[in-house]
């Protein structure tokens, strides 16, 4: 098994009217790489944003099947899968500064 960078692990933040309501309590929503454990996500956000983290909860986020007519009949396709993080810092961790510039 080969080790992955940071930017590697943490993929791109997840924007959702939920995830808004998480930043006063500093959780965080990120999707990460399928292979990714919660173990290295956690290294990878104390890496990258320079907070101490709690706990990280994760999450499978399965594909959804989309169907289209054409002249040529149904055509039947399917999103990618993906990996969900929920990342929870400690009380006396600073928030990050990336979010909070959002609200």
């Amino acid at each position: 098994m080969y080790s992955m960078d940071a930017h590697d692990i943490i993929l791109e933040p997840i924007m959702t009217e939920k995830s808004y309501a998480g930043f006063p309590n500093k959780i965080y929503t990120f999707k990460v790489n399928l292979n990714a454990n919660k173990i290295e996500i956690r290294k990878a956000v104390e890496q990258l944003f320079e907070v101490k983290v709690a706990r990280v909860n994760t999450v499978t986020v399965k594909g959804t099947t989309k169907k289209r007519n054409t002249k040529n009949g149904l055509v039947v396709g399917k999103t990618s899968d993906y990996k969900k993080a929920i990342v929870f810092l400690k009380a006396d961790s600073k928030p990050i500064a990336f979010f909070e510039s959002l609200n």
